[in-house]
């Protein structure tokens, strides 16, 4: 005789619950190979980060004239620049710059964004009104432009190139945040937390924000490579970031003098390697906002 064991439907929900971020992740990914290549990509360029400037056998900045201009080979396997530093090191060592960069920018802008962003789309009116004109007023100027004025204004050093970024990208933080809040601060569930007491601030950023944050997540995803792109070109046009370090816009700028005489690699490689970068964070982000818009989590 067989005896039925009894079914614990809580652990069966339980289980379920915890299976199911797994397979809407699992879902993305199939659906979206581009995410796939993107997250290849990037995976390589922080591994080369983190660990390939203790693989490299030069010094980013020790030159050799001896060796200057030496085109690639099996010594130096993406060449050497005008003053003989080996170029596939120096890349090496930027890539952790760049990134650190693009990364701090993200967070600054990101954490700054949401906080007004809330603020000024829970309580509207007058201090709706005063934010969003701010922000109207800064997203008239093209990110580049102003991240550019205000590095001239502020000097040359990379804290600096961080700060007038993200101030740059703030705006964008705060318009997706704030449209998100002005729908979800009128649902059932916000209207249940503040009838229960809770205070503004924990009715925002306990209950709301949670709720409203993944347009930004995924918005950073897509400044990630914005940042790439203005740091090197900040770079590229003497801003911020100065020659000898080993960046990869600057890099570029060097090189650009030598493509003339037919010296190539010396702005090729870094050139390419901003464009995998940027493509990559591109990738990822097109791909968490098509699988995050409304149309296909119905479907």
């Amino acid at each position: 005789m067989l005896i039925e064991t009894p079914v614990n439907t809580t652990e069966m929900e339980a289980l379920s619950e915890t299976q199911q971020p797994k397979r809407r992740w699992w879902y993305i990914l199939r659906s979206h190979p581009s995410m796939i290549a993107g997250l290849i990509i990037l995976f390589y360029i922080v591994l080369i980060a983190v660990i390939g400037p203790y693989l490299v056998s030069y010094q980013p900045l020790k030159t050799d004239p001896e060796n200057m201009l030496q085109s690639p080979s099996a010594v130096h396997l993406m060449g050497t620049d005008n003053f003989g530093r080996d170029i596939l090191t120096r890349i090496v060592h930027g890539a952790r710059l760049d990134l650190t960069i693009a990364f701090s920018v993200v967070v600054i802008a990101l954490g700054v964004g949401v906080f007004i962003g809330m603020f000024s789309g829970y309580y509207g009116g007058r201090v709706d009104d005063v934010v969003m004109r701010i922000t109207d007023v800064i997203l008239a100027f093209p990110s580049f432009i102003l991240a550019l004025t205000i590095t001239a204004i502020l000097g040359n050093s990379i804290p600096n190139v961080i700060i007038a970024i993200a101030i740059a990208y703030i705006p964008y933080f705060v318009r997706l945040t704030r449209g998100e809040v002005l729908s979800a601060r009128e649902l059932d569930y916000a209207e249940a937390a503040r009838c229960v007491g809770n205070p503004n601030w924990r009715v925002m950023y306990l209950h709301l924000m949670p709720n409203c944050l993944t347009p930004a997540l995924v918005q950073a995803t897509l400044c990630l490579g914005w940042a790439i792109l203005d740091a090197s070109g900040l770079a590229f046009l003497g801003l911020g970031i100065r020659p000898p370090t080993p960046e990869w816009g600057v890099m570029v700028s060097e090189g650009a003098r030598d493509i003339i005489s037919g010296q190539w690699w010396t702005a090729f490689f870094p050139g390419i390697v901003i464009v995998l970068t940027a493509f990559s964070f591109n990738l990822i982000g097109d791909s968490l906002r098509d699988a995050t818009s409304p149309t296909e989590a119905t479907e």
